[in-house]
């Protein structure tokens, strides 16, 4: 059964590189065998390529036009050409899934569009990658196939949205607790959208047949050309900036509201005091506890507190709870993980490059030394014709 495509919502995005604002409309996808349906978010240029795609596959005009485009006024601040839009490219999308003719949507194009496996392709039948869209697939193991990878590569942009909402509502929350709470959303987003990107680098040197890897997983691997691998890599590329552009955003408030809190006492700021965080670290009389306290103990209160030195706070890690700090670990560790296997890639290239060249010297001591004895050679066959020529005279 075909899914269900809508278009529910619209949002406008604010890019963290400065460029002009754009709107951006959220695809619901429903299926009958899915508990809710997944959400991609796309804008009207995506749709624009997505059209020309499809007429240069199939070779004839798809089922709808794609509403008109506007030279003289934008979507972005406009509600009803943003509305009309809307409804045009939600009518465009249930055209092509309900058309009679089931080119258009068995395509590899839109099901890419929709972040979809193609049907009857090996990568259906080796998915290595765990789908789990509200999970962001942190638990799933390594992608080997290709319409993993675009699924993937789909829920980062959808985890870079959400980080990008939670930070508009975090600038324009008013009280310390919808402030904390839009910067936990935004920093678990964050966090997911590193660990994607991370798995998607991954599954690209899976795919690209890296020769490091087993013979099983080159096996299981779905490998792809060297004009599809710099494409992705390019789109691995443009999502690493832009989470590292939100991050930026989401320091800069945190250290905002700090700054707030301390010029303005009496105005309540969603970033812990210093005299918060004192109470904490106290021990059951009040004082500070020595590092040979216990860690853990019970407060005359009755409630918990921790012993030993404050941890020093970094911008990173403000704003995290428990689980967000555990993920952080993990996505530092995989990091350090995959420098760790480059730099062994780099010291194992420059070991085979030494040898090379150090049998590249030996051949060429070699043929010198034939040279240095031909020369003898010859010098001595002139002596000898010097030693006539003079007998001659």
């Amino acid at each position: 059964m075909a899914p269900q495509l809508t278009i529910p919502s619209t949002d406008i995005t604010n890019p963290p590189d400065g460029n002009k604002p754009y709107t951006t409309y959220t695809i619901a996808i429903s299926t009958p065998s899915s508990l809710r349906p997944s959400q991609i978010f796309k804008r009207y240029t995506e749709f624009e390529a997505l059209d020309k795609a499809l007429r240069a596959e199939t070779n004839a005009p798809s089922p709808a036009s794609l509403p008109a485009k506007s030279w003289f006024s934008k979507t972005v601040g406009n509600e009803k050409l943003t509305e009309e839009r809307r409804k045009g490219l939600e009518g465009y999308m249930q055209a092509i899934e309900t058309a009679e003719n089931p080119q258009w949507r068995n395509s590899v194009v839109w099901k890419e569009f929709l972040g979809t496996p193609t049907a009857g392709s090996k990568s259906d039948k080796s998915r290595h990658f765990d789908g789990s869209r509200g999970a962001g697939g942190l638990n799933g193991g390594a992608i080997s196939s290709s319409s993993a990878w675009l699924e993937a590569h789909n829920e980062l942009k959808s985890q870079l949205h959400i980080a990008r909402m939670a930070l508009a509502r975090r600038e324009q929350a008013t009280t310390p607790t919808s402030q904390h709470e839009a910067g936990a959303a935004a920093k678990k987003a964050l966090l997911r959208s590193g660990t994607l990107i991370a798995k998607l680098e991954d599954g690209l040197r899976r795919m690209s047949g890296n020769k490091t890897m087993s013979k099983e997983d080159l096996a299981q691997a779905e490998i792809l050309g060297e004009g599809e691998i710099r494409r992705r890599r390019d789109l691995i590329s443009a999502a690493r900036k832009e989470r590292e552009g939100l991050e930026n955003v989401l320091n800069t408030l945190a250290v905002k509201s700090a700054v707030a809190g301390l010029s303005n006492p009496g105005q309540q700021s969603a970033a812990a005091t210093a005299g918060a965080k004192k109470d904490l670290f106290q021990g059951p009389d009040g004082t500070s506890s020595s590092p040979s306290a216990p860690k853990l103990y019970q407060s005359g209160g009755g409630r918990r507190v921790l012993g030993g030195p404050p941890p020093k706070e970094t911008e990173k890690t403000r704003e995290l709870d428990n689980q967000g700090i555990v993920q952080l670990q993990k996505q530092i560790m995989e990091t350090q993980d995959l420098d760790v296997e480059d730099l062994t890639k780099a010291v194992r290239r420059m070991k085979e490059m030494g040898i090379m060249i150090n049998e590249e010297l030996e051949e060429q001591s070699t043929l010198l030394n034939l040279v240095d004895e031909d020369v003898d050679r010859l010098g001595g066959k002139i002596d000898v014709a010097k030693k006539r020529i003079r007998k001659i005279n």
